[in-house]
Formats: structure tokens, C-alpha cells, sequence
């Protein structure tokens, strides 16, 4: 289309100027999908959607009153500065970190996860808390992107890249599992802690065997090893012994190991609250 032509349209109102060499075509107000579309386009040939921008187009994060973000291999050459959008010029990074989503180039799951794990480099970002990263996986879990082993894997292709670190801790923590023994050394305390008497350990009541059980208190604690990406035959099993026991007149309560090791705290206060409550019932 030539510059007169550009010229009628926007004129005539086909045509309405978003920034340099991108114009939306019958009216000027854009969706977020536009505005992210628009932030690619000016930002030239190679760019992708990234970081907040690339986790709000996935759905597993939000935009935030920033500015776009895109990315740009750094052997797109220098390309100019668009107002409103931050330019990531990156090494290292090939095509097949980049795909389509709604029809917008943007960052793959696994990338888009290390770039946001990895916020806060320049004084004007926001670094994430541990909470909102973690959210931001489970998302990406229950959305079907990318489930914990294979962003685990996925992040072998990155490493020494700000967030990698950050998102194996977090992965490491919630899938931790203590061996038996370990795990009875460090819970027993806590209940102690928490006011409770010595524990029956490996137990069967009710067709299962459990971890923990206070026959005076009817308590039963269970313990899970892996927080994410439990199967549906696993989900379904465990809801078949929380049934079990409480349709039997037992409590049953969860924890996951992690929370035993890294949360001890929660557990103790969960603990007392808990026997409390049925010691006065």
C-alpha cells in the first residue's frame, strides 16, 4: 500500500495510527489482544511478545500498568525505540523459543516462566514474589502449557539465564519427599509442639494405611510428597480416603513434606488449631 494510500485511509477513517507503521483499520480503539499485537508489529520483523505482556497473553500472569514487553534476538539487528514498549535484546535465544498464541509471535510457556521468574533486573521492574511465580506455574499447569517435569526439562535449554535458578528452587520445594524415617523425625516434633500426644504411625484404618492417626482425637493426618501435577487417578484416590474417614467420624487433615520441612510453623499452628477444636468438641 503506498503513502498516499495510508494517507486517504487514515483521512477518511479507515485507518486510525496506533504508532510508527501500524494502524487499525475501522476504528481507533484497541483490545488488549490489538495493543499486544501492535507492540510486536512496531517493534519489527523478529519480535515477540515477552515477559508480564507474554504471561497476560497465556493467561497464567498479568500485564500490570507497565509497558509492553517484547523480545528481539539480538541478530535482528538494532531496531528503534517504540514508545510504550520495552525491547528485550537477547542472545542465545532461537526461533523455537518463540510460537503463536491468538495469532501473536510470543515468548513459548517454558521462556515466558524464566522471564518473569527472573523480574527485577532493572531498577524500574517489579520483582515477583515467590507466591505470583508459583501461581504462575500452577497456571501454566492447569491450562495444559507446560506441567512441572516438563518445565523442569524445559529449563535445561536456559540455564545460566536470569529465573532458571529461581523457578528449579521452587520446583525442587514443591515436589520434595521425605523418607519415611525422615519424615517422622520431623513431624513428630511439631505435633509434640502443637500439644499433641504421641502418634499411631502407619496405621491401616478404614482400608488405608495413614501416616498419622490420634485414636482419642479421631485425627488422621496424611502427608503428600508431590504438590503438582498429581494424576486424576491419584486425586481420586486420595478423595476416596478423605471420604473414608470422615465418613467413618475421623478428621482427616494434609500436609504436603514441603510444608513439613520448609513451613513448620503453619504446621504447628494448623496442628493446635485443629486438636483444639476437637478436644472441645
Amino acid at each position: 500500500m503506498s503513502r498516499d494510500a495510508i494517507k486517504h485511509r487514515l483521512k477518511i477513517g479507515r485507518l486510525h495510527s496506533v504508532t510508527r507503521g501500524v494502524y487499525a483499520v475501522g476504528r481507533p480503539e484497541l483490545t488488549d489482544l490489538g495493543k499486544w499485537m501492535a507492540a510486536v508489529l512496531a517493534s519489527g520483523e523478529d519480535a515477540a511478545l515477552s515477559h508480564r505482556s507474554a504471561a497476560a497473553l497465556w493467561g497464567i500472569g498479568s500485564q500490570g500498568a507497565g509497558a509492553f514487553e517484547v523480545t528481539v534476538p539480538s541478530s535482528a539487528g538494532r531496531g528503534r525505540k517504540v514508545a510504550g514498549v520495552r525491547t528485550h535484546r537477547r542472545t542465545g535465544l532461537e526461533h523455537r523459543s518463540f510460537t503463536r498464541c491468538k495469532g501473536i509471535p510470543v515468548t513459548k510457556p517454558v521462556l515466558t516462566l524464566v522471564d518473569i521468574a527472573g523480574l527485577g533486573r532493572h531498577g524500574d521492574e517489579t520483582r515477583l514474589g515467590n507466591a505470583e511465580v508459583e501461581r504462575a506455574v500452577n497456571e501454566a499447569d492447569r491450562l495444559d502449557l507446560v506441567d512441572p517435569e516438563a518445565l523442569r526439562a524445559g529449563l535445561e535449554r536456559y540455564r545460566g539465564r536470569r529465573g532458571v535458578a529461581r523457578l528449579r528452587e521452587l520446583l525442587d520445594r514443591r515436589t520434595f519427599r521425605l523418607t519415611d524415617s525422615e519424615l517422622e523425625r520431623l513431624f513428630l516434633p511439631l505435633a509434640a509442639q502443637a500439644g499433641l500426644p504421641a502418634p499411631v504411625t502407619r496405621e491401616h484404618l478404614n482400608g488405608f494405611r495413614v501416616d498419622f492417626f490420634w485414636p482419642d482425637l479421631l485425627l488422621v493426618v496424611e502427608t503428600d510428597g508431590l504438590r503438582y501435577h498429581r494424576t486424576p487417578a491419584q486425586q481420586a484416590r486420595d478423595r476416596q480416603r478423605d471420604q473414608a474417614h470422615l465418613a467413618a467420624g475421623y478428621t482427616p487433615l494434609r500436609f504436603t513434606h514441603a510444608q513439613v520441612r520448609y513451613e513448620p510453623e503453619q504446621v504447628r499452628s494448623t496442628l493446635r488449631k485443629v486438636a483444639q477444636r476437637l478436644a472441645g468438641s
